[in-house]
């Protein structure tokens, strides 16, 4: 069987495509990175601006250029114009009866390259001045309003472009991730592609109907694909007959819908034809973007990161570089279990050597004896080793400490497999050593599916200590520069509870500076003995010791400082952006978290860089040119908000107030508020992934329409005391210890379970599910598989049932995009 699955593989590999798709994917992320900076483009007047000046103007240039040669070079596309035609092309079969209606012919994108190329754009800008003396070159943002007369061009499709905007826009936080961009990922998500059009190509030959739902890093390379119109239609033909149609007009994830049904399709259908597992760590949804804090962008012309990360305070600290895997893990199948054996044999895991990120050990189902798949999912840092211990569950009324024996173990070393720069993912037998010479006359064998992705820098998590350790009910933050403690210094400790600095602040010494008196001074001292000034006050205003920022209250109600220098930063109250709480996170009051936001060219929207805990005094950076400055304002803010009465900071302090979220909000798998973060996955036994496509996109073999199905949603598994995070299907959450949305049950000992579906957000999987030990799984979510299992301060693994095939005797053939 295996030798069959490997010769299909191989078969698959030799579907040939025109275009070098890994190249043009890192052009197309580099595009949709510039859209996302400009998301204007998005709704409104803007982009229905764009859609004229695209129907009105640059189809008709092209259609010009391929007719007779406007310019010696490439033309380069507005970048609304090119955004319009983005999505225009992302549906094959409408895009090319549009251009052959309005103009005979497909217009192709050979002889065009993107304005994000640094292309030279002067031929380009004559020729559309010749043509359209009237409009300009470049989208004028402060004249966007369309008439009635020119809202409708001469020759203009009628597709809803609008909508297809809607649609399309989502999908660049979805492949967004830096390791995206990477040879490596894109080489192994365009092998991906190739299988999944050979899974479809076996469905049509054997009149098979089924959707076949691509998991993002295929999405990426399918819709590639697609934005070369004339390749992909004679690519198509040559491998099926017809166009693929790509559709993404539906993202309906309940239980039971295309999408639903579609995925679990596709995941078996992967699974029996290649042999490997059809999930792939990096390449699962990631939940909903969280919702930006201005729809306008910040006006910051340069990039202060590269001008701040040569800021002199930051060499006062020698921090490690930590980086961090995600990994996705299955336990498929277990050979030569003993004989009479009755009980529930699982797997326990963990790190053999000590982790900043892995730190606990888990227990998982084993997919073929349990009868439901599942996946986990958690990061590590990219070394040592995986240690696995096949578990037998005796079904007793002995204890829980005595019910459970160890048959065998294994090890994965990560230190040799990535390595070798090897494919990310492996899936094989793992012989294991027996725990005693009589358990086995056959050698066990677990077979163990494991993917990585590409590592990651990790964000610096830092905790600054009340300097009085036996005041333990007061707040971690003291009043400085107050009583005996101005003469104290406040230790920062990281996570290994090592002192990299202590802060103080002092009454100033620098006497007058112009007008202003500066009244308190801010000092590090660092391991080596060093004093150095970091920030000091000039009347309402703190300045750095070099000048390269400034801090004052905001005059605006939105945030609460500003952060004025060769970075520009506004601190706002609560967990903003990237740091919002997914479901599952431990309930805080808002109140208590201060946000720190960068915005510059690159993020004109911003981007969280620092979330400060006031109650616990923590500050998690995500990059290190921020960390002397964060630590130093969290250090000033603190003792502000002290002063104006902010009751956080005091034992026992403030309301009860707390902060109840209507969507699962999470970025890459590490939100801020935590660096040890897990993300748990399941699916069943007919291949339904619980981390799924957001909302998917059909497509077909003819040209008759098909209704789409939406997208898995982001479940979560609640946990007691640490957050979990899941880019798992549906979007229901169950809290730790049993508890949570949907209809959670408790269970045995610290498990959680129910077995019932509930209804929170929109039919989203009830939580728990049945339970081992201290893990809990679900059913629910994916379109119904996204319930979320909570587990008391550890795991919990999401579960899901089967789902048959919608219609398995119809001839016509469906695959399903990921968004």
């Amino acid at each position: 069987m295996e030798k069959e699955q490997e010769l299909e593989w191989a078969e698959a590999q030799k579907i040939v495509i025109s275009e070098d798709l890994v190249a043009a994917a890192k052009r197309q992320l580099c595009f949709l990175a510039a859209v996302d900076r400009s998301r204007w483009l998005y709704e409104g007047q803007p982009l229905l601006k764009a859609i004229h000046r695209y129907n009105a103007y640059w189809l008709p240039l092209l259609a010009k250029h391929h007719e007779l040669r406007q310019t010696q070079g490439p033309l380069v596309v507005p970048l609304d114009c090119e955004w319009i035609w983005h999505c225009h092309r992302l549906n094959p079969i409408r895009y090319k009866m549009d251009c052959q209606k309005l103009y005979g012919k497909v217009l192709d994108n050979s002889e065009v390259v993107s304005c994000t190329e640094g292309a030279v754009k002067t031929e380009t800008e004559e020729v559309w001045k010749k043509l359209f003396p009237e409009e300009p070159y470049e989208l004028d943002l402060t004249s966007v309003g369309i008439s009635e007369t020119d809202s409708k061009a001469e020759n203009s499709t009628d597709y809803d472009l609008v909508s297809a905007v809607q649609r399309q826009s989502p999908f660049y936080y979805q492949v967004s991730r830096q390791y995206v961009n990477t040879d490596l990922y894109l080489e192994q998500a365009l092998a991906r592609y190739k299988g999944f059009l050979h899974m479809i190509r076996r469905n049509r030959e054997r009149s098979i109907r089924r959707f076949c739902v691509p998991t993002y890093d295929i999405d990426l390379i399918w819709h590639t694909h697609q934005l070369h119109p004339v390749s992909y239609g004679k690519d198509m033909m040559a491998l099926l007959g017809k166009i693929l149609e790509h559709d993404d007009m539906d993202s309906d994830r309940s239980k039971g819908a295309k999408l639903d049904v579609g995925f679990s399709g596709t995941t078996k259908q992967w699974e029996d034809s290649f042999g490997t597992r059809y999930w792939r760590a990096g390449a699962m949804y990631r939940g909903s973007a969280p919702p930006p804090l201005t729809k306008t962008p910040y006006p910051f012309k340069t990039s202060g990161k590269n001008v701040i990360s040569l800021n002199e305070g930051n060499k006062i600290l020698q921090l490690p570089e930590l980086k961090f895997v995600e990994v996705l893990l299955e336990i498929v199948d277990v050979m030569n279990l003993p004989e009479g054996l009755k009980g529930s044999p699982y797997v326990s895991f963990t790190k053999n050597q000590p982790d900043a990120f892995f730190t606990a050990r888990r227990n998982l189902h084993i997919s073929s004896q349990a009868g439901d798949k599942e996946v986990t999912s958690f990061q590590c840092e990219p070394n040592g080793e995986l240690h696995f211990e096949l578990m037998y569950h005796k079904h007793t009324h002995l204890p829980l400490s005595k019910q459970c024996k160890p048959l065998g173990s294994a090890s994965f070393s990560i230190n040799e497999f990535l390595a070798k720069g090897s494919a990310l993912s492996v899936e094989k037998w793992f012989e294991m050593e027996p725990s005693s010479a009589n358990d086995s006359r056959k050698p066990l064998s677990l077979r163990i599916a494991l993917s990585f992705t590409l590592s990651t820098p990790a964000p610096y998590v830092l905790q600054m200590v009340h300097p009085r350790s036996f005041l333990r009910n007061s707040c971690f933050f003291p009043v400085p520069g107050r009583g005996k403690q101005s003469k104290s210094w406040m230790p920062v400790i990281d996570e290994d509870g090592k002192e990299i600095l202590s802060l103080q602040m002092r009454e100033s010494t620098n006497g007058k500076e112009g007008n202003n008196t500066a009244s308190k001074e801010v000092f590090g001292l660092t391991k080596s003995g060093n004093v150095q000034s970091l920030a000091r006050q000039i009347g309402s205003t703190w300045l750095s010791a070099d000048s390269h920022w400034s801090l004052k209250k905001s005059d605006d109600s939105a945030y609460l400082f500003d952060v004025v220098g060769t970075a520009a930063v506004r601190l706002y109250s609560g967990r903003k952006l990237e740091c919002q709480p997914a479901y599952c996170a431990k309930r805080r009051r808002e109140l208590d978290f201060i946000t720190a936001v960068e915005f510059s060219s690159e993020n004109p929207y911003g981007t969280a860089v620092a979330l400060l805990d006031l109650k616990s005094g923590s500050i998690t950076v995500k990059e290190e040119w921020f960390v002397v400055p964060g630590i130093t304002l969290g250090f000033i803010v603190a003792e502000m908000l002290k002063k104006e009465g902010y009751d956080g900071l005091t034992a026992g302090g403030g309301n009860s107030i707390e902060t109840v979220y209507d969507a699962p909000l999470e970025a890459d798998g590490l939100c801020l508020e935590s660096a040890k973060v897990d993300i748990l996955n399941t699916s069943d036994g007919e291949g339904k992934l619980s981390q799924g496509p957001t909302g998917v996109e059909t497509v077909m073999l003819d040209d008759k329409e098909i209704v789409n199905s939406g997208g898995c949603g982001a479940g979560c598994g609640g946990a007691c005391g640490s957050m979990v995070n899941s880019g798992g299907c549906g979007g229901g959450c169950g809290g730790g210890c049993g508890g949570g949305c949907g209809g959670c049950g408790g269970g045995l000992g610290n498990k959680a379970a129910s077995d019932g579906y509930g209804t929170y957000c929109g039919g989203c999987g009830g939580c728990g599910g049945r339970g081992l030990g201290n893990t809990g799984t679900t059913a629910g979510g994916c379109g119904g598989c996204g319930g979320c299992g909570g587990a008391c301060g550890v795991n919990s693994t999401h579960q899901m049932s089967a789902a048959p095939p919608r219609n398995p005797g119809s001839s016509q053939q469906v695959a399903v995009d990921a968004h």
